[in-house]
């Protein structure tokens, strides 16, 4: 059987860091960490957890810090988590099963829990594949930009089982989560020349919120799943508000 590794990325996550990597350790005793510069403890309880610990500089966002993970792993494979994210009982088996297919990489599937509580099964939440999974020498590279997917040649496989990933722990989280890569996105638009009226605002909150609650169903997951509809249509137009911002100044 091939060997993994499991490669994490954090900045500031000493409450969940713990936890991610004792369920990395369900597919591999082989766990690195790849930390932005945190201030907090998270990097003492990484080693503590039995974690290697490397330093790349912090960014906004992590694709970088999975590139420079990508390029320090020992194992034949790795596998990428997120520090809110968990590994399973299932998911672990099946992949090191996976080792032994022709597929050079595969995408998860992820339970995306709101607050902590709510599986969110409708809006477009699930599946919500991932390419987590990766045979190191078929990886070519990760764009360094926002949400972009990583390079891999070869064949695509897909998981039966999920990933857990514990998002937006709370509202407040989810505000602070949104001014960072809200921000980000409306300069990818600025860059891009995008253009944006009063009416804009209105299009892209309705727009998403239909989406979302009505199209992709979000409505049967609860009172949870309209507030995270609503807030979806909320985060869609802070980036708008902040390119307008920035074509103003």
């Amino acid at each position: 059987m091939d060997s993994i590794t499991a490669i994490i990325h954090t900045y500031n996550e000493e409450d969940n860091i713990c936890e991610c990597i004792r369920s990395a350790k369900l597919l591999t005793n082989d766990v690195i960490l790849i930390d932005m510069q945190s201030t907090d403890t998270t990097v003492l309880k990484a080693r503590k957890c039995g974690a290697t610990v490397y330093t790349t500089p912090q960014t906004l966002y992590v694709e970088p810090a999975r590139a420079f993970g990508i390029s320090m792993a020992h194992g034949n494979w790795v596998c990428i988590l997120d520090a809110d994210e968990r590994m399973t009982k299932e998911l672990a088996h099946e992949l090191k099963t996976a080792t032994n297919d022709t597929y050079t990489h595969y995408k998860i599937p992820r339970k995306n829990f709101f607050v902590g509580k709510k599986w969110l099964k409708h809006g477009g939440w699930w599946p919500d594949y991932q390419v987590r999974f990766i045979k190191k020498i078929a990886f070519q590279s990760w764009p360094s930009h926002i949400h972009s997917m990583p390079i891999i040649t070869g064949n695509l496989g897909v998981s039966k089982n999920a990933l857990t990933h514990l998002f937006h722990p709370s509202l407040h989280a989810m505000v602070k989560k949104t001014i960072i890569y809200e921000d980000i996105e409306s300069q990818l638009l600025y860059v891009a020349k995008r253009t944006v009226t009063i009416r804009t605002f209105f299009r892209k909150f309705l727009g998403e919120l239909f989406r979302r609650l009505i199209r992709k169903l979000g409505f049967l997951d609860g009172t949870l799943g309209i507030i995270e509809s609503l807030y979806q249509g909320y985060s869609k137009t802070i980036t708008w508000l902040f390119l307008f911002e920035k074509r103003r100044q």
